[in-house]
């Protein structure tokens, strides 16, 4: 029988398409639900060509047995010849409890939230625009959803709370870290990891296991808003450390909302450094000797603090010299019938009434991002990448509790001992950390104690970079911040890729 051209072509091209077909379902399994869309966008001046690739992840044990579905969203460069010489971040969130939406739509990923100038959220609808402060021009992003945010769920008949504690996510992320990849052939590529407030635990613990259980070194941490000392801010009958460590943010927060004397508003780094000075000296002393604190001292400690706070000193006395940070969000302002956020203390919430202890609400967070983020990601996901799922995308969660620490049971948890395990054992491994001034959820002057008492040799303590935003805790919102943010990680990305 005689064939035409045109018949001949079309089988060539099912042939060929029948092909493609099987190279797929042999790269990814059958049960991984994945959409794969082409995108482009401008950053630093070039058209990045990219391919998305969205969807879960069946995780499984050794035995075969579905264990978890995890959904991720990746962004990979095109046209690149040698992966060896790409690199790869894995980012997530915090919470414990949070998806991966923040760091993705904020700052890293090819698309963003559009807010105003400060980082306000504006009137809804809201939008993604194109990020053009976005990290893909320099490395390949995997953001990661941990079991119970996002779209990742257990197995039908799973116990979610084999995921739900400090091991328990370590060995899960960890897992999905490695099938990703094994399955996608980046075990020759740099790698980094990019993890935001519980994210930055996470990140460090990783940065340990991954290396002990898998052979894998890390290039690179970048620690946004970093919490590796769970002592530093826990306000506990007895430990003085969250009183000293939180004091300068206080500060910085007082300054920003004009409550400090004139004196003190001059100059904010200052004013800072004085604030930190005093902290470590006079006030830590003054908190160590408790009831055997002189009058004397006791009075001049009070009218530092007020000082300091731009709180009455009767409400520090009150307080006994301790000012925990839920009741300094709403006394701070209390007159003028606002409360000052957690996350961003830039920003001001109203409550029903002023007389109560706590905040209803963190205006940072209800009042500013949890909408645009909500709403954008929600859009973003179904419309431009393609990928459809009817369960909730649970972006800051509640479900993942109880959370355990058994690790740790008694004791503070403390990952900054995994990271300086990591580092001395791999001398190339860098770190970046990203500290907000007005950040009251992990203030920047924890961090530093944190570092500053992790007890790195010589040899590797240069490896820890720490830069600073006048902004909160996600300090991208801010673009001023943004922009900054972005030059920092590319003067960090090229350090830890030059050894």
């Amino acid at each position: 029988m005689k064939l035409f051209p045109s018949v001949i072509l079309i089988i060539i091209l099912i042939i060929i398409l029948l092909s493609g077909a099987l190279t797929v379902s042999q790269a990814f399994p059958a049960n991984d639900e994945l959409s794969i869309t082409k995108h482009q966008v401008r950053i630093g001046g070039q058209t990045i060509s990219y391919t998305a690739t969205t969807g879960t992840m069946r995780m499984e044990d050794e035995e075969g047995n579905h264990k978890a579905d995890i959904f991720f969203i990746a962004y990979t460069r095109d046209g690149v010849n040698d992966m060896t010489k790409r690199p790869v971040t894995f980012s997530f969130n915090g919470g414990p409890g949070s998806s991966s939406v923040w760091l993705h739509l904020g700052a890293l990923g090819p698309k963003r939230v559009v807010m105003s100038e400060k980082g306000e959220m504006l009137r809804p609808p809201f939008e993604l625009t194109d990020n053009e402060y976005s990290w893909l021009d320099e490395t390949d992003l995997v953001f990661i959803d941990p079991v119970m945010t996002g779209y990742s769920r257990p197995a039908p008949g799973e116990d979610k709370s084999q995921f739900h504690g400090y091991v328990e996510d370590i060995e899960s992320v960890g897992e999905f870290i490695r099938l990703y990849t094994t399955r996608y052939e980046r075990w020759a590529s740099p790698k980094f990891l990019a993890g935001e407030s519980y994210g930055t635990t996470r990140a460090a613990g990783l940065s340990a296991w991954l290396q002990d259980r898998h052979g894998m070194y890390i290039n690179g941490l970048m620690l946004i808003s970093s919490i590796m000392n769970f002592q530093t801010a826990r306000f506990d009958p007895g430990n003085n450390l969250p009183y000293i460590l939180f004091l300068p943010t206080y500060t910085a927060t007082a300054w920003y909302h004009n409550r400090l004397s004139p004196d003190l508003q001059q100059n904010l780094w200052k004013t800072l450094h004085e604030v930190e000075n005093f902290a470590l000296t006079d006030y830590a002393q003054a908190l160590m000797r408790g009831d055997q604190l002189s009058e004397t001292e006791r009075r001049r400690i009070v009218n530092q603090l007020s000082h300091y706070t731009g709180l009455s000193t009767e409400y520090v006395e009150n307080a006994n010299l301790r000012i925990h940070i839920r009741r300094f969000t709403k006394e701070l302002m209390r007159q003028e019938g606002r409360t000052v956020g957690r996350l961003d203390s830039r920003f001001k919430g109203i409550d029903a009434d002023n007389a109560g202890e706590f905040f209803e609400y963190d205006p940072s967070y209800n009042g500013a991002i949890y909408g645009p983020y909500a709403a954008t990601l929600n859009h973003y996901v179904r419309s431009v990448l393609k990928y459809e799922n009817d369960l909730p995308y649970e972006i800051l969660t509640g479900r993942v509790r109880p959370w355990s620490y058994s690790n740790v049971e008694n004791r503070y948890l403390n990952v900054a001992e995994d990271l300086r395990s990591a580092m001395s054992r791999n001398p190339y491994l860098k770190v970046w950390i990203a500290n907000g001034y007005y950040d009251l959820a992990t203030p920047y002057f924890a961090t530093e104690y944190t570092v500053n008492q992790m007890g790195l040799d010589p040899a590797v303590r240069g490896n820890i970079n720490l830069t600073y935003y006048e902004s909160g805790h996600m300090m991208y919102i801010h673009m001023p911040s943004l922009k900054q943010f972005r030059q920092d990680f590319i003067t960090f990305m090229r350090r830890a890729l030059a050894g």
